[in-house]
């Protein structure tokens, strides 16, 4: 009896310490479970209401400030003090049941789901007040998508559809919004490492020390299980504990829980940085995503407006990794890939626009408006500090005429860039020197000379006559000079651009003008000696500027390609040296075909000599009409060249 007794009661203690048991455990779990909801509710939920206060900002047309600096969320040290002292609590719990990194891993899974979904809720509700603004008049017609079903066309159509101005103020807003969950994120990381590993003269150091040890010893509790599902005489605490947990009874054991605790620690750090990590790599998929989409239009931008852009762009990587500590290679190469497509399409259409603009030339001489005036002294004219190297390239540029007498039979001028003017040469010569050009030209000095002199274009000192092409030339370089200023990641690229730009407009003006291509593209009668000096001028002055141009240009190239980019442009320089000696060397080669034309008849007027009676006191048609083709040619070349080329060319024809 009195054993059935004992069963009995052993039974009934047995039955209570399991209800005991049970409601315990239901107890913590739920003491857990609100641990981690509250933990997610102070880290994550309350930056919500910063995306709502952005975006009703932004609804009003607020000033955005476009600097990243005007971006920056920071808390003042009265609320870091308060946000520790409530995430405290929590951490402390989460620590003792050895939770916090599970939370941990949680919390970057909500924070990255929280990142994407703040970003797409601000640009919906955005893009429903930018696409209601009137249309930009500058921006490109047929680019805009109209919503004419409701507002159910795509948020990617939406986004495309949206001119340059409205989509930098778009990312301008999701800068902000990212910050601040970053900047929220980055306080949540600090606070828990202030509370792993510094908080030594803190109140609640002791129990952080405390939980630390005993969730180390429940984690590799639970290790060793397999991770199963653990008891509670696993997660209970060490008989030693309540005596205030003395840790120092044994010398093995201190080791043990101290290599434990470093572990345990190690592991929260690591999920608590991964955290951040992960929120960075959430917004820039994000922000490269909304790039994306507008792909195939920011090539087609003009340089100001892909440059709001870019900088944006700029500024929000170095602000989110200057938060998140991690590169953002992703975004990087996404804007770094449109940035290229920028400068292939723009150099594109440049080409395509120069050769039209050299197919209609015809090479008639045009006032310099003081547009053209004011970009190569802004540009290219010698700064303080650069008078030396200026100095040195004007005296290049003053003495380079008279290159012709050395240079001018010389068979090594013809580079495989310059066509060679002997193909062309009984159809250059006959078409110079008809008499009917020869009227032509006469009639067009006369009209000339009724008009003052055109307005040149000045550089290092020596004044140049230009045709459209040539400043439209000049244009374009100090576009593409603009474009390596603001792109200096894609220097090396704009370089290539640039040779390859120069490269076609000095082989297309020598097949049109020395090849004679302009008589069937562009209509012209003859190419005439103007023609020709015209061209010549054009010429030079492009090879004066080069050395500006590349100085210019490579300040921004990194030293690992300026060896090979600086051999494509001095080799872009010699090609056009040797088009301007083959220009002036065409010019001395007509009067010397003229002189050889008038020599036929120099037999008949010796044979004159020998006449006994000569009554003629008039020059000989020989000397008469040689004196008339060497002035008209005077005329029209003082007119363009330089008076000691000039005479340097006169004197070397007459050889």
């Amino acid at each position: 009896m009195s054993r059935m007794i004992c069963n009995i009661y052993w039974m009934e203690m047995n039955w209570l310490v399991y209800i005991a048991f049970d409601t315990f455990v239901m107890n913590w779990s739920l003491q857990l479970i609100l641990s981690t909801a509250e933990f997610m509710r102070v880290t994550i939920q309350e930056a919500g209401n910063m995306d709502a206060a952005i975006t009703s900002k932004f609804k009003a047309r607020a000033t955005i400030a476009i600097n990243g600096e005007g971006h920056e969320v920071k808390l003042d040290e009265e609320e870091t003090s308060n946000f520790r002292d409530r995430l405290l609590p929590f951490v402390i719990g989460l620590l003792r049941t050895a939770k916090l990194p599970a939370v941990l891993r949680i919390y970057r899974d909500t924070l990255t789901a929280d990142m994407k979904t703040a970003i797409k809720t601000a640009v919906e509700e955005l893009l429903r007040v930018l696409c209601a603004q009137p249309l930009d008049s500058d921006f490109v017609a047929g680019e805009r998508v109209v919503d004419t079903d409701g507002g159910s066309s795509s948020l990617a159509s939406r986004l495309r559809s949206l001119p340059p101005e409205s989509f930098v103020q778009l990312l301008k807003a999701i800068f902000m919004i990212v910050q601040a969950h970053l900047a929220r994120a980055s306080e949540v990381k600090k606070t828990i490492e202030w509370i792993i590993c510094h908080l030594d003269d803190h109140y609640a150091a002791d129990s952080v020390a405390a939980a630390i040890a005993l969730g180390a010893a429940a984690a590799e509790t639970a290790s060793e299980a397999d991770g199963q599902i653990t008891t509670f005489s696993q997660f209970s605490p060490p008989s030693n504990f309540s005596r205030g947990f003395s840790i120092h009874e044994k010398g093995n054991d201190v080791t043990t829980m101290s290599h434990l605790s470093r572990n345990f620690r190690a592991d929260i750090l690591r999920e608590n940085t991964e955290a951040v990590f992960a929120a960075c790599d959430a917004a820039h998929g994000r922000w490269a995503k909304i790039l994306g989409v507008r792909a195939p239009i920011h090539p087609k931008l003009r340089l100001q407006e892909f440059l709001n852009i870019y900088n944006i762009t700029q500024e929000f990587i170095t602000a989110t990794e200057k938060i998140g500590g991690r590169l953002g290679y992703s975004i990087r190469g996404t804007i770094q890939s449109q940035a290229k497509a920028f400068v292939d399409f723009q150099h594109d259409s440049r080409m395509a626009k120069l050769k039209a603009i050299l197919d209609q030339e015809n090479w008639a001489e045009i006032d310099v408006p003081d547009e053209f005036q004011t970009i190569v002294t802004s540009l290219f004219c010698p700064k303080s500090g650069t008078t030396g190297h200026a100095d040195d390239d004007s005296a290049v540029t003053a003495t380079s005429q008279t290159e012709v007498v050395q240079s001018s039979s010389d068979p090594s001028m013809v580079d495989a860039g310059v066509p060679n003017i002997s193909h062309n040469t009984e159809q250059s010569d006959s078409t110079s020197t008809h008499p009917d050009s020869t009227a032509q030209s006469n009639d067009t000095n006369s009209r000339e000379s009724g008009r003052s002199n055109p307005r040149m274009l000045s550089f290092g000192g020596v004044s140049y006559h230009m045709v459209n092409c040539g400043l439209i030339l000049v244009k374009m370089l100090s576009e593409y000079i603009d474009m390596n200023n603001s792109l200096t990641g894609l220097s090396s690229e704009v370089v290539h651009r640039v040779v390859d730009i120069l490269k076609f407009f000095n082989t297309r003006t020598c097949q049109l003008v020395l090849g004679a291509g302009a008589m069937q593209v562009s209509g012209l009668k003859s190419i005439t000696s103007k023609h020709l000096a015209l061209t010549s001028q054009v010429i030079s002055f492009t090879y004066t500027i080069i050395p500006e141009i590349k100085r210019i240009l490579f300040l921004k190239v990194p030293e690992t390609h300026k060896g090979l980019l600086m051999l494509e442009v001095d080799r872009v320089a010699q090609d056009y040296k040797v088009h301007r000696d083959e220009i002036h060397s065409k010019l001395v080669q007509i009067m010397r075909e003229r002189l050889l034309v008038h020599l036929r008849s120099l037999p008949q007027i010796v044979e004159s000599w020998n006449r006994q009676e000569d009554t003629d006191s008039q020059p000989s048609q020989y000397a008469r009409s040689i004196t008339k083709e060497v002035g008209l040619l005077q005329r029209v070349l003082s007119r363009t060249l330089p008076e000691n080329s000039l005479n340097i060319y006169l004197m070397q024809s007459s050889r």
